[in-house]
Parts: C-alpha cells; structure tokens; sequence
C-alpha cells in the first residue's frame, strides 16, 4: 500500500496517509488513458463545420442552354459543383463527435494516470489548499516553495474563492473540483497537487 506525507504551504511534513492500493496502486495501462483522453477531447469538439451544397448555394436552378444541338456538354443549372461558385460535394455538414466509453473504463483510466503520479513522485498532498488572499503571484511562490514547477492540477473544492481567483489567471495551473477530476487532467499537467478533504472525496467517488 503506497504512502504519501501530508505537507503544509511551509514544505514541512505534518503527517502521512495510505493511499488505496486498488486506487493508487493500479496498473498503468497506456492504452486505457489514450482512450480515455480520446474520448475527452473528442467530447469536446463543437462540430460546427458546414459547408453550402447545390441546393443551397446561391443561383439559378434555370437550364443555361438547350439539351441538345449545341456540342456542349448537357447543363442542367449554374450550381453544380463543376461550376464556379457550385455546391461542394461531400464537405463537412455539422455532426456531433462524441462517443460512450464504458464508465468502468474511465474510472480504471484514472486509477492508472494518479498510479502513474503517485509512483512518479509527482502527486504532492497537502492539509489545506486554502489561502489567505486571492493573488496570483503569490500562489505560484507558495508552488515554487512546495516544490512544484511547471504545470500542475490542483484539486479541492471550487468553494475555495481565494484559490480560484488566484489560479485562474495563470497558465500553469488548473483547478477541478473533486468530483470532476478528468484523465486529462491528470496526464496534462506535470504535477497534481490535492488537499486532504479532496484525496478523501476522489478515493470515495472511485471507489464506488
């Protein structure tokens, strides 16, 4: 069973805790994350191409000339996609990119992306995320002074304003609610850094 030390902002060790071996001790399966990140960004695709066809572009449907006796090739309008300023044929129309992935997989997914962090030496817990004020220069000193450089997820809750307001001018940091940790999260950002009350309410929602 992997064990983690609870630190505090000041770097200093305040405590241990055991981590859920079922949890923090799975197996990394490459293949399940890539999916998983798949499915999320898939997700989030707004599908919104569209290109205009023959019967909506604009022009006349009128036949340009007779059928036959002029040598030309038959014409039966001016918007056919062999004219200029034709219909396109097969471009993008809207369509909805998203697809299900068993809810088992995704939960084994992040067992296998924290698994990863954890035996990295990258997940860093502390007794409380709070802070006293709501500034983003000072939150990203308190990271440096934990240890913690370059991109790193943050999770607790979004009730915590200050931490909120302080993260979310800065690029490098990105705060989730417990509940709604994703596998890109996790895999996105170098470090993830959680509070006590968030590791409990992570482990009971993958749990169940």
């Amino acid at each position: 069973m992997p064990t983690i030390d609870i630190k505090d902002w000041n770097n200093k060790k305040v405590g241990s805790v055991d981590l859920p071996e079922a949890i923090f001790a799975y197996p990394y399966k490459e293949h399940l994350i890539h999916e998983a990140v798949r499915n999320y960004l898939a997700s989030l695709r707004q599908g919104t191409h569209k290109i205009k066809n023959r019967s909506e572009v604009s022009g006349s449907g009128k036949k340009p000339f007779r059928q036959k006796g002029t040598g030309r090739a038959r014409q039966g309008g001016n918007r056919p996609p062999t004219h200029r300023h034709g219909g396109t044929v097969f471009g993008p129309t809207p369509r909805d990119y998203s697809y299900k992935m068993n809810a088992k997989e995704k939960k084994n997914a992040l067992k296998s992306a924290l698994s990863q962090r954890v035996k990295e030496g990258k997940l860093v817990l502390l007794n409380d995320l709070a802070v006293d004020e709501a500034k983003t220069k000072a939150l990203a000193e308190k990271f440096v002074g934990i240890g913690v450089e370059g991109k790193a997820l943050l999770v607790d809750s979004l009730d915590n304003a200050n931490l909120m307001l302080a993260s979310r001018n800065n690029p490098k940091l990105t705060l989730v609610d417990a509940l709604h940790v994703t596998v890109y999260d996790v895999v996105n950002a170098r470090y993830v850094v959680l509070s006590q009350d968030a590791l409990q309410r992570l482990t009971e929602a993958l749990e169940s």
